[in-house]
């Protein structure tokens, strides 16, 4: 046997492995479609099936309760010198809707600072039905000098928030993390003389 022809079995070897390759990966996805309709996986194949040919409508959120608005105002304040706001300062939301809004950030200092903010609402009994599923004031954040960065806040509002309650503030304040701190006070240890 010469050397072509063994060069010409292995080619012919290598080129059945990759076909039957190819066809294997190719008959994959309608493998797994089986499997997955068989054991109830994806359920979101089941639900396609369900309505051939048209397109299947999505139920309504019933948390969301249409009949109200809140408004939400945003409000951003620093203990710095750096910018920081929202994008919008207010929306009209549902309770029970999910809403994302943006703030904006901005070192305008010459060196790297750390920096966190901490939320408060008004009025005060709101806070237990503002439920942020996404914030920035979640971590702390450094930044470069002049370093601009946008972070979302993605919220609901409970649909059990009192029906008295139309405008709710969601207010920041952004602090700096692990900048200089003044040095404690130094006691007087000596005690002032009282004269006899």
């Amino acid at each position: 046997m010469n050397l072509s022809h063994s060069n010409a079995q292995m080619f012919g070897k290598l080129a059945v492995v990759a076909a039957a390759m190819f066809a294997f990966g190719y008959a994959l996805v309608p493998i797994y479609k089986t499997i997955c309709e068989m054991t109830g996986v994806n359920i979101l194949a089941l639900g396609e099936q369900a309505v051939p040919g048209e397109r299947a409508t999505l139920a309504a959120n019933t948390q969301v309760d249409l009949s109200r608005t809140v408004t939400v105002e945003f409000d951003a304040n620093t203990s710095g010198p750096w910018h920081f706001k929202p994008e919008q300062r207010s929306v009209q939301v549902h309770p029970g809707e999910l809403t994302t809004v943006v703030y904006e950030f901005q070192n305008t200092q010459n060196r790297r600072m750390s920096a966190q903010a901490f939320p408060s609402y008004a009025p005060q009994q709101a806070a237990a039905h503002f439920n942020k599923l996404e914030c920035f004031c979640f971590n702390q954040y450094t930044l470069n000098p002049g370093e601009k960065k946008s972070w979302p806040v993605a919220f609901v509002i409970d649909s059990k928030l009192s029906k008295d309650v139309k405008t709710i503030t969601l207010s920041y304040t952004f602090f700096e993390v692990g900048g200089q701190t003044p040095p404690a006070p130094v006691a007087n240890t000596t005690l002032p003389r009282v004269g006899v």
